[in-house]
């Protein structure tokens, strides 16, 4: 749809059906956080830990959005960036705690990781499923559709991850998918800071700062 100013005018969240995704997805997302970092801590497994921080970052940016829809276009670019930098830090913590684990001596057990990876995919194609329909809008509601994309992207890498320890008997893999849901984390936390920045110098371009 074109605004009145020449540009497209993005999906902002408002709309019962989507706020009733969010409510499940954010259930779906909470309980799978602690499923799976207890089973990433059992099964010492970096991409299982890794994998459940993006469900708690699911968990956190869909509570925010929610929060914030309706709201200025000022506090949903405010709320995008936080949920970028967020998404940022945490893609350097997975990074730096990945490289640690390089020099730890220790084979994740295999089994563990297959058995929750798919219960994780399960869950994540279910967010995605019903997110599907409004993965195009603003930096709030785009920054909503990544986290889920993200999270069955690395279930399937988790699931990989497994595959390859049981068959070398060595951590290699998963601290490989580890590394790779990093670089998925900080590539995702670049495109929404860019695109509420590019949101909020529109604003301020066309005079309405406190839209």
């Amino acid at each position: 749809m074109s605004g009145c100013c020449g540009h497209d005018t993005k999906f902002d969240g408002v709309s019962d059906d989507y706020k009733r995704r969010l409510w499940i997805v954010i259930a779906l997302n909470a309980t799978m956080f602690a499923v799976e970092m207890t089973a990433g801590h059992l099964a010492q497994s970096q991409a299982l830990q890794a994998d459940a921080l993006d469900f708690a970052g699911d968990a956190m940016t869909y509570g925010i959005s929610l929060a914030v829809i309706g709201a200025s276009l000022r506090a949903r670019t405010n709320a995008a960036l936080f949920k970028g930098f967020s998404l940022l830090l945490m893609g350097l913590w997975v990074f730096g705690s990945t490289v640690y684990r390089v020099f730890y001596v220790g084979v994740p057990t295999a089994e563990i990781m297959g058995a929750v990876g798919f219960l994780a995919l399960l869950t994540n194609l279910a967010s995605v499923f019903l997110l599907v329909r409004y993965k195009d809008g603003d930096a709030n509601v785009r920054s909503v559709w990544l986290c889920s994309r993200n999270d069955a992207i690395g279930n399937v890498a988790v699931m990989f991850a497994a595959l390859g320890v049981w068959g070398t008997a060595t951590g290699w893999p998963d601290l490989i998918v580890a590394t790779i849901m990093a670089g998925l984390f900080l590539s995702s936390a670049f495109q929404i800071v860019r695109q509420a920045l590019a949101e909020r110098r529109e604003v301020i371009d066309h005079g309405h700062v406190d839209v």
